[in-house]
């Protein structure tokens, strides 16, 4: 049953996590589905509810940086920069995974992509999870972004556990992903934090 609550929606949300169930929050950007990624169930439901191809790995968000020994096996120095510069903030790092984070997290790949998100509620929502949750965007696969809970449960009846109502940030370029599993570290994706800023933090990442 998809739910909508002003009070207690993050414990709600979080509880319907802990229990293996698909929960869409709103973040800085657009509104994200939230799962347990140490639950491989859970994953593949939001691969099922999304039409995702399971060859796709699935972005991690965390309450705050020290959190990411949950999810990276290290934490470069360069990385480790980065997140003290950009976080909260729209900079996805691409990790070396834990050895128990699910494979369908990774696609296969070992690697983690992970971010602090600049809202209040996804972190909020990791925070009473007490770990990572997933931060793949809440649309189906293929289709655009949605900015509102009206929007998300339209897309997806009811096919989730919860949906916490809210506001999403107003940034409309996705986070910027540097990959710090190879060396030098690289942008896969270039986003909302330009290569010249990230360069400035750390000298050797390339474009």
């Amino acid at each position: 049953m998809t739910g909508y609550s002003a009070d207690g929606s993050v414990e709600s949300a979080a509880a319907v996590i802990r229990s293996g169930g698909v929960v869409a929050f709103p973040t800085d950007t657009f509104y994200g589905l939230g799962v347990d990624p140490f639950n491989a169930v859970a994953v593949k439901g939001l691969f099922a509810a999304k039409g995702r191809p399971a060859n796709s790995p699935v972005p991690l968000l965390i309450a705050g940086p020290e959190d990411l020994g949950m999810i990276a096996a290290s934490v470069p120095t360069g990385a480790t920069a980065l997140a003290s510069a950009f976080w909260p903030g729209a900079l996805t790092l691409v990790l070396t995974a834990v050895e128990s984070l699910p494979e369908v997290v990774s696609a296969g790949a070992g690697t983690v992509g992970v971010r602090v998100p600049d809202h209040d509620i996804p972190r909020a929502i990791a925070r009473a999870v007490g770990g990572p949750i997933t931060g793949t965007s809440a649309n189906p696969s293929g289709e655009r972004s949605l900015k509102t809970a009206t929007e998300v449960k339209d897309a997806f009846e009811d096919g989730l556990g919860f949906i916490v109502e809210g506001v999403c940030g107003a940034h409309d370029a996705p986070s910027t992903v540097v990959d710090f599993s190879v060396d030098p570290p690289l942008v896969r994706r270039h986003g909302a934090i330009s290569l010249e800023m990230i360069q400035r933090v750390w000298t050797n990442v390339l474009g």
